[in-house]
């Protein structure tokens, strides 16, 4: 029998198994195109909710390694001058606690407070900063101007370089040279104010060598200017 034939006869002798075969077949069409959307994705999925920290898994950290040894580079111009190298080595080794960069910063503002003492005539500050032969020199320079009635107008505009080019140590007296290159504004006025010298618009460029002495055996920690000479 055919399954026209069979459909027919159904539905003219017994409609309720019609309506069963039908309802049958209707599900398994709905079946198929459900499995057809169902069992593929199309992008616009919910996704699924993020897990709480401690079910998620741990990721093990990998340990880095270092191939090669990062170079040292100096920023700039030599701080230190290969003809001091020597008696630095000297002086750190009676004196463990000295450290070259304190120093050369601490020596450039000793270079900057005598200069400005020197141009006021602050006789009390070079006696703190300064030995008794240097302060000798400076205090006759100050005499002789205030005599002839001049007074300084001088600024340290900037100190471009300051670099150590000589050390030693002799028992335990150490001493170190640092040559300054520095800009200076300098005006030099007569007893009516008038400007007989220099010009505060216009730095000139300065050379200077300054030595610094410290007796390793004393108390003080401070470093006494011994000698100055134009570089």
């Amino acid at each position: 029998m055919r399954v026209r034939d069979y459909v027919t006869r159904s539905v003219s002798g017994g409609p309720v198994l019609v309506y069963v075969i039908l309802l049958a077949m209707v599900a398994a069409f709905l079946a198929l195109r459900l499995y057809s959307v169902l069992g593929k994705r199309t992008g616009h999925e919910q996704q699924p909710l993020p897990r709480a920290a401690e079910d998620r898994p741990v990721a093990q950290a990998v340990p880095r390694t270092i191939d090669v040894t990062p170079e040292v580079r100096e920023s700039g111009p030599r701080a230190v001058e290969t003809s001091a190298e020597g008696g630095l080595r000297s002086i750190v080794q009676a004196d463990p606690g000295f450290d070259v960069a304190q120093f050369i910063e601490g020596a450039k503002s000793a270079y900057r407070m005598v200069l400005e003492a020197f141009w006021k005539g602050d006789r009390e500050t070079l006696a703190y900063l300064v030995d008794d032969a240097v302060r000798g020199e400076f205090v006759s320079a100050i005499e002789a101007r205030e005599a002839a009635g001049e007074t300084l107008e001088n600024r340290l505009v900037s100190i471009e370089r300051a670099a150590i080019v000589d050390a030693s140590l002799t028992g335990k007296v150490a001493r170190i040279t640092v040559r300054f290159d520095a800009d200076i504004a300098a005006v030099t006025r007569d007893r009516d104010g008038n400007v007989i010298a220099g010009s505060m618009t216009d730095a000139v460029e300065t050379h200077d060598e300054w030595t610094f002495v410290r007796d390793l055996k004393a108390g003080d920690p401070n470093w006494k200017l011994a000698d100055t000479d134009e570089a």
